[in-house]
Parts: C-alpha cells; sequence; structure tokens
C-alpha cells in the first residue's frame, strides 16, 4: 500500500488535505477537503472563497485544475503496484461554465488497467453546487517501476 493511502487511512477526510499540503505545499494553496479516496477513485472539495478567485470573483480555473492534478496524482499513486512510481507530464481540460459554488473535483480511474507502465489518462471532472460539470479534463501520469534504492 502507498504511504499516501497509509496516511488517509490514519487521518480521514478531516486532516488528509492539510497532510497534502505539508507534502505538495503548492497544493495547500486550494486547501483541499477530502470527501472519498479508493483505490481508482478520489474526490475533493474546493471551497468558494476569495482565496481562489480571478478577477470576476468565481474560481480561478487554474485552481480547479491544482484540484484536477491533486485527484489524479492522488488516485495514481494509491492504485499503482507499489514496485512502481509516477509523474505527471500532461493536462487537458475545457472550462464548460464559470465555478460560482463550492467545486467538487473527481478523478474517476475505475476503469484504468493500473499495472501499465507507460503514459495512464486519468479522467478528471470538476462540478458545481448544483452538479453541473464546470471542467472536465484528462491529466497523464507516466508510470515506471522504480528504480532500486529510489523512489
Amino acid at each position: 500500500m502507498s504511504e499516501l493511502h497509509d496516511l488517509y487511512k490514519k487521518l480521514g477526510n478531516e486532516g488528509y488535505g492539510e497532510a497534502i499540503g505539508k507534502k505538495a505545499p503548492y497544493f495547500s494553496t486550494i486547501r483541499p477537503e477530502f470527501l472519498e479516496l479508493r483505490p481508482g477513485f478520489c474526490e475533493i472539495l474546493i471551497r468558494n472563497e476569495t482565496s481562489v478567485h480571478n478577477h470576476i470573483g468565481t474560481i480561478h480555473a487554474i485552481a480547479i485544475c491544482n484540484g484536477a492534478e491533486l485527484v489524479a496524482g492522488v488516485t495514481t499513486d494509491i492504485s499503482i503496484p507499489e514496485e512502481h512510481r509516477w509523474i505527471p507530464v500532461g493536462m487537458t481540460v475545457k472550462y464548460l461554465a464559470k465555478a460560482k459554488t463550492d467545486i467538487r473535483v473527481v478523478a474517476n480511474g475505475e476503469n484504468i488497467d493500473w499495472a501499465i507502465v507507460g503514459n495512464i489518462i486519468v479522467p478528471v471532472e470538476a462540478y458545481n453546487a448544483t452538479d453541473v460539470k464546470v471542467l472536465t479534463g484528462e491529466i497523464t501520469m507516466r508510470v515506471g517501476k522504480k528504480k532500486l534504492g529510489r523512489q
């Protein structure tokens, strides 16, 4: 089991977002609240706060992209075999609507073969408080075998 999954099991939804922000400080800028995490799936909430707003008072598209990379990365980390490692190498997104409410960001990789070595495409979606999709995308993760003595 991955270190990130062990940490989630220890802290639960309440403390996990803050812990992730300490491991990877840029993610703390969106103050993610984890709603669910399991192999092949992750869902977080980004609150509609001024710290993530753009010039028109909605959640900035890049803040949502930050959440998308977070859910895709955590999903990949806890889903790939223990002897594998990963790194994001690409992101394609479409902005579908203004984000005027809290936003749920979801990575659903339940149909992915996580044992693949090479590029894995992780689908991501973001929804507003009335379940209107505000973003859809794909994050490409390069997965390879860990080198001896390195993580």
